[in-house]
């Protein structure tokens, strides 16, 4: 197929000059050597393409017709190659990243803005989901990159850790506890908790922690979304487990309170995760190296 190939770029060549001596010039090969590619085109298709005449040669009827698909064609090999070569210099190109809405507003936008701002013509594409979901996303080459909280067998993933997170329990500044008390686990256990559902990997880690502690876990309210967790505890329906990093500016203003504990849970990792064995297109590669540059040991 490569060599008919290049019979049928001379091909091309001689109809648009209509001269076997400029098609030569153009192709930088002799005249002969184009007489006997025209020949051999001729030969394999058993039609004759060109008529001589005067000023060079000419189409036949079937030479015209085969002319208006060999241009299209090589008109769409010079596009594919132009946008090959426009992907691999980041002037085009798509990249799908997976993360949680927490993990975007609070980490990744500006990652995304300065980003966006440099390669303007890459579409980026977000797909929400918690990291169980964004996870199996990768591995099934849904998304590029994606940002979780990395499971322990991780042996097909490349990852880059981003920033590390931290379980707390907070309540409303009016909540009838006693902020200045050292709770224990036990006591913690007892009140009526605020937590989100099952299947966020925070909820699963927590409770893997107390019951490494002998205690078990029975949220009075079970939610899907983190922001309703700051609602509730702000207006005292219980004490709330949230990620400390999540919950800065409700710290800061007072709206929440964090309780202090005889304990402290082992922090988490949330990295940035990419497939071991399969090569990042030239956008997701950028993307990947771009994080790493700007990290700076900074947290949400």
């Amino acid at each position: 197929m490569s060599v008919k190939l290049e019979l049928y770029k001379v091909f091309k060549e001689v109809a648009e000059a209509g001269n076997i001596t400029a098609a030569a010039q153009s192709l930088y090969i002799s005249q002969s050597a184009v007489s006997q590619s025209v020949k051999q085109l001729e030969n394999e298709l058993q039609t004759r393409l060109f008529s001589r005449n005067s000023r060079g040669v000419s189409l036949t009827g079937e030479g015209r017709m085969l002319y208006e698909y060999v241009r299209s064609a090589m008109g769409l090999l010079e596009t594919g190659e132009a946008k090959l070569s426009q992907t691999r210099e980041l002037q085009m190109g798509q990249l799908t990243i997976g993360a949680s809405d927490t993990v975007t507003s609070q980490f990744l936008l500006p990652y995304l803005d300065r980003f966006h701002r440099r390669y303007p013509a890459i579409h980026i594409q977000i797909i929400s989901g918690r990291s169980h979901k964004v996870l199996g996303l990768l591995q099934s080459g849904k998304v590029d990159v994606a940002f979780a909280s990395t499971p322990a067998e991780s042996n097909s993933l490349r990852t880059y850790p981003c920033f590390s997170t931290h379980a707390i329990f907070v309540a409303g500044a009016e909540y009838p506890c006693d902020f200045d008390h050292v709770y224990s686990l036990e006591e913690i256990a007892r009140f009526p908790l605020i937590l989100l559902e099952r299947k966020a990997s925070s909820r699963l880690y927590l409770e893997k922690y107390f019951l490494q502690n002998g205690l078990h876990l029975d949220p009075e309210i079970e939610l899907g979304a983190r922001s309703l967790l700051v609602d509730l505890a702000s207006i005292g329906f219980g004490v709330a487990g949230v990620t400390e990093e999540f919950v800065t500016r409700e710290l800061a203003d007072g709206r929440l309170r964090k309780l202090k504990t005889s304990f402290e849970i082992p922090p988490r990792s949330v990295d940035m995760c990419a497939l071991r064995d399969v090569p990042l297109s030239a956008a997701a590669q950028q993307f990947v190296s771009f994080v790493q540059e700007n990290l700076t040991g900074q947290t949400p």
